[in-house]
């Protein structure tokens, strides 16, 4: 029954997509001295929200259509040194303090709409 709420699945997609452009952050971070590496991002939340409600498709699985993760872009944010990298740590960190900020909003909208569901159910 929870799994069918809507604000449900926006929290849950919400720190999937936190979780997954946390992990590009790190892979970034750990290439900043790759020479030829290219720092990628994710798709704004929003942006992969509305293009997964457009396919009207549901995936139970990861590997079925529209069920993976979000598109994956090369981040326009660092300038690219002598090596041909573009990582810059600085825009890594603050990616990072974002990501944690999404995450932090979506683990609070899951507490606050369970606390809801639970007193309109009369408990505590």
């Amino acid at each position: 029954m929870i799994e069918n709420l809507t604000i449900f699945q926006l929290a849950s997609g919400l720190t999937r997509y936190a979780s997954d452009r946390q992990a590009l952050t790190a892979q970034n971070i750990a290439n900043a001295d790759t020479p030829g590496y290219k720092a990628r991002d994710l798709v704004s939340f929003a942006d992969s929200y509305a293009a997964k409600s457009a396919l009207d498709m549901r995936a139970t699985r990861s590997g079925h259509i529209g069920g993976g993760t979000q598109t994956v872009f090369v981040s326009p944010f660092g300038v690219e040194s002598p090596n041909g990298n573009t990582v810059s740590l600085e825009s890594e960190m603050i990616r990072s303090a974002e990501v944690r900020q999404q995450y932090d909003m979506a683990i609070g909208i899951y507490q606050k709409s369970l606390q809801i569901l639970r007193t309109s159910m009369g408990r505590k």
